[in-house]
C-alpha cells in the first residue's frame, strides 16, 4: 500500500536566493525539531551540476494514535513517543538550467512507514535574474511530492508467529496484537499512512515557514544576516552542528 501527497508553491525570490536558503535553512523557529545537521558529500558532476548528500539527526514524536496500534516489541526504546532520527538527503542543482531537485527519506522506523520526499525547484522569469543571490528579481516554483509506504501490518504479522512471542509479551502486548489480528493488513497500513499524511501537511507549512524566515534574512541582511540569524538560532535551541559556508 502506498499513498502520495502532492503541493504546489512560488516563493517570490530569485533561483539562486532559494536554492541557497534551502541549503541554510537549519536552524529556523520553525525546525526546532532538527538537532544537526552534517555533509557527507559534496561534488560537480561531468555536466557542472552540484550534488550533495547530508544527513539530518531529528527529534522525532510518534504520533499518539499510531502509539495505541503498537507493542511494546515494536516500540523498542522510545519513551513517551519521543526519539531520535535520520533523515538522508539528497540534492542536485543545474545553475545554469535554473533547477534543483532534492530527495529525502527516513533512515529510522522504516519497517512502521517509509517517507519519501521529492522536491523540484524550477527558475521562473525572468532568466536574466543573475547569480547574485539577489531577492528581488525573478520568483522561484516548487513541487513537493511525497509518498509513504506502510509494512507495518507484514512486521506485526511476522512476530506474531515467531516461537515464543506469546510467552515473552505481556498482558498490554497480547490485548494489542489481539486488537491488531482483527484488521486486515491493508486496515492497518492505510491507517497508519493516513495519520502520515494528515502530518505531512502541517510539516509542508512550517517548512516552508522555515524558509521564509531565512529569505527574509537574506533580503535585510544578505548572507551575513543569515548566518547571524543561524548562530542566533543556534544558541537558542541547542543546536550542535556546525554552519555550512
Amino acid at each position: 500500500m502506498v499513498k502520495f501527497f502532492e503541493s504546489n508553491y512560488s516563493y517570490d525570490y530569485s533561483f539562486p536566493a532559494v536554492t541557497l536558503a534551502y541549503f541554510l535553512r537549519y536552524p529556523n523557529p520553525y525546525s526546532t525539531h532538527v538537532l544537526s545537521t552534517d555533509v557527507i558529500s559534496r561534488t560537480i558532476d561531468s555536466a557542472g551540476r552540484l550534488q550533495t548528500t547530508r544527513i539530518h539527526r531529528k527529534s522525532s514524536r510518534l504520533p499518539s494514535a499510531v502509539l495505541k496500534l503498537l507493542p511494546k516489541s515494536v516500540l523498542g526504546n522510545v519513551s513517551g513517543g519521543k526519539s531520535e532520527s535520520y533523515i538522508l538527503e539528497t540534492s542536485t542543482i543545474d545553475v545554469k538550467e535554473g533547477w534543483m531537485r532534492t530527495e529525502s527519506k527516513n533512515l529510522d522506523w522504516t519497517g512502521i512507514l517509509s517517507v519519501v520526499e521529492k522536491q523540484e525547484y524550477q527558475r521562473h522569469i525572468p532568466m536574466d535574474e543573475g547569480d547574485d543571490f539577489s531577492v528581488g528579481a525573478g520568483t522561484t516554483g516548487v513541487v513537493t511530492t511525497v509518498m509513504f509506504r506502510s509494512r507495518l501490518g507484514d512486521r506485526l504479522r511476522a512476530r506474531a508467529t515467531r516461537k515464543g512471542e506469546a510467552a515473552a509479551a505481556d498482558t498490554d502486548d497480547e490485548a494489542k496484537k489481539g486488537f491488531l489480528a482483527s484488521w486486515s493488513k491493508t486496515g492497518i497500513q492505510r491507517s497508519i499512512e493516513a495519520i502520515a499524511s494528515r502530518r505531512t501537511e502541517t510539516q509542508l507549512g512550517k517548512s516552508k515557514e522555515g524558509m521564509m524566515v531565512v529569505l527574509e534574512r537574506m533580503r535585510h541582511g544578505g548572507l551575513v544576516g543569515v548566518l547571524e540569524g543561524m548562530r542566533k538560532d543556534r544558541e537558542l535551541y541547542g543546536r550542535n552542528d556546525k554552519m555550512e559556508t
